[in-house]
């Protein structure tokens, strides 16, 4: 099973290295990964090129935005699975990408997803979030679940059927992607109980108050165009939920 791998960046010279690295440390053999670049101005390009033997693609040019960088990776993917790999998270351990191979070779599956943890944007030692996604339930997204995004991985062919990510959402396309995969097209899958990535806080949805606040109001907006009829306190209860997350650490 070909498996590939869009990392996204920009401007991302402090961390892209450590990302990189962790792909290429993984023990599954066939993976493509990816290198979508929104134009950096810093060091960052140079970085990849200095990986650029472990990488099967890079692309560096401007972008709309960290959704249309994904979009541009799977158009470039061939793999008969996709995942997302951000320029500041990476995989824990070496085995990660065989254990969501694992997971897919139930061809009742259609994706796989497991756990992830923050880390202090300064001392990616010190751990402040644990986010245990545990398995989807029916409509559980209108109540603001989700699965950690860079813990996710699906076969290639649900982006063709499904659609891939809607620029109109700044800060949570990948949300309504997740809606539109395991709410309206009963995408089935697996919670692995382990944790895949660990993620530096800052991130765009979570860099500010009004990032978080922006995000939840895209969110509702996501469910309502889908046609799902959530009231205003779906946003509560999303926030809600990442309250619990710092609490579970």
């Amino acid at each position: 099973m070909k498996v590939s791998i869009i990392t996204v960046s920009f401007n991302a010279a402090g961390t892209i290295a450590e990302t990189l690295e962790s792909v290429a440390d993984q023990d599954w053999p066939h993976i493509e990964h990816i290198v979508v670049d929104g134009a950096s101005s810093d060091a960052t390009m140079d970085l990849v090129r200095a990986h650029s033997r472990r990488l099967s693609c890079i692309v560096s040019e401007p972008d709309r935005g960290v959704y249309d960088a994904m979009n541009k990776g799977l158009a470039l993917a061939t793999g008969d699975v996709v995942a997302f790999l951000n320029a500041d998270d990476v995989y824990l351990g070496n085995g990660v990408v065989r254990s969501a191979v694992e997971a897919l070779a139930d061809p009742a599956v259609d994706a796989c997803h497991a756990d992830l943890v923050y880390c202090s944007l300064g001392d990616s030692s010190r751990i402040v979030r644990r986010w245990r996604s545990g398995p989807h339930r029916p409509k559980a997204c209108l109540v603001g679940w989700m699965p950690p995004h860079p813990t996710f991985f699906a076969r290639r062919g649900l982006y063709s059927r499904f659609g891939s990510f809607d620029l109109r959402y700044r800060l949570q396309s990948d949300f309504d992607l997740m809606l539109r995969f395991f709410e309206l097209h009963g995408v089935r899958s697996r919670h692995v109980p382990e944790v895949w990535v660990r993620m530096r806080m800052g991130g765009l949805s979570n860099r500010s108050i009004g990032n978080v606040l922006r995000g939840n109001l895209e969110a509702w907006l996501a469910c309502r165009r889908n046609g799902f009829r959530v009231t205003p306190w779906f946003m509560v209860r999303k926030v809600a939920g990442r309250v619990s997350q710092f609490l579970s650490r």
